[in-house]
C-alpha cells in the first residue's frame, strides 16, 4: 500500500508525542495480539484511512496506540466506539469531558486520550480512566494504612489489585522506553503482589 502524505505526517506526530524508539520482534508480536492496524479496521467499519488519519490529526480521535517496526499504524478495535457513543466525532470531546466533574482536569484526560497513550487499558472510556485512576492510588496509599500487613489490610489490597489486573494489558518493553520507566502494572501489580504476597 503506497505512503500517503497524512501517513507520513501522522507517524512524524506519533514520534512526537512517543519519542523514536525501535520495535522489538517481541513488541510486533504483543501489538499484533492486541490491537489492529488501522487500514483493517477501516476496512470492517467502511471508513477511508486516510480520513481516519485527518481525524486524528486534527486532535477528534487519538493517535494510533503503537506504530509496528513494518509502519502499521495499530489502534484498538473500538477505536470509534466512543465516537459512536456520543452521537459522532464532532460531538466526542464535550461528551467525553463532561465524565469529569472539574473540567481542567476533564480536558487533561481528553488530551491523555488522544495521545493515544492509554495503551494500559483493555477497554479505554471514561468509565476504565477514572476506575484505573482510584485503584492505582488506592494500591499506592495502602501501604500506610493503620492496618498495614493484617489479615484485612491483605485482604482490602488485594481485591485492589485483582481489580486492576483485569483492566490492564500486559504491556510491552517499548511501553517502559516511551514512558520512560516502569508501567503501572509493573509498579501497582506485579511489584505489589511480590513485595505482599497473599497469605
Amino acid at each position: 500500500m503506497p505512503e500517503t502524505d497524512l501517513k507520513r505526517q501522522l507517524v512524524e506526530r506519533f514520534q512526537e508525542v512517543n519519542g523514536d524508539h525501535p520495535m522489538t520482534d517481541a513488541d510486533d508480536a504483543y501489538v499484533s495480539a492486541q490491537f489492529v492496524t488501522l487500514e483493517e479496521l477501516c476496512a470492517v467499519h467502511g471508513r477511508e484511512a486516510d480520513a481516519v488519519r485527518r481525524l486524528m490529526l486534527q486532535q477528534r480521535l487519538p493517535l494510533p496506540g503503537y506504530l509496528r517496526s513494518d509502519g502499521a499504524e495499530m489502534v484498538p478495535a473500538d477505536l470509534f466506539a466512543l465516537a459512536d457513543e456520543a452521537g459522532g466525532v464532532d460531538l466526542l470531546e464535550a461528551w467525553f469531558t463532561a465524565h469529569w466533574a472539574d473540567p481542567v482536569t476533564g480536558k487533561a484526560e481528553w488530551h491523555a486520550y488522544l495521545s493515544g497513550q492509554y495503551v494500559c487499558l483493555h477497554q479505554v472510556t471514561p468509565a476504565t480512566i477514572q476506575r484505573k485512576d482510584h485503584l492505582t492510588t488506592a494500591i499506592g496509599a495502602a501501604v500506610d494504612a493503620p492496618d498495614a500487613g493484617s489479615a484485612q489490610w491483605s485482604e482490602r489490597l488485594h481485591t485492589l489489585v485483582d481489580e486492576l489486573d483485569t483492566l490492564e494489558p500486559a504491556f510491552t518493553a517499548y511501553d517502559r522506553l516511551r514512558f520512560g520507566g516502569p508501567t503501572s502494572r509493573d509498579t501497582c501489580v506485579d511489584a505489589v503482589r511480590a513485595r505482599f504476597p497473599r497469605p
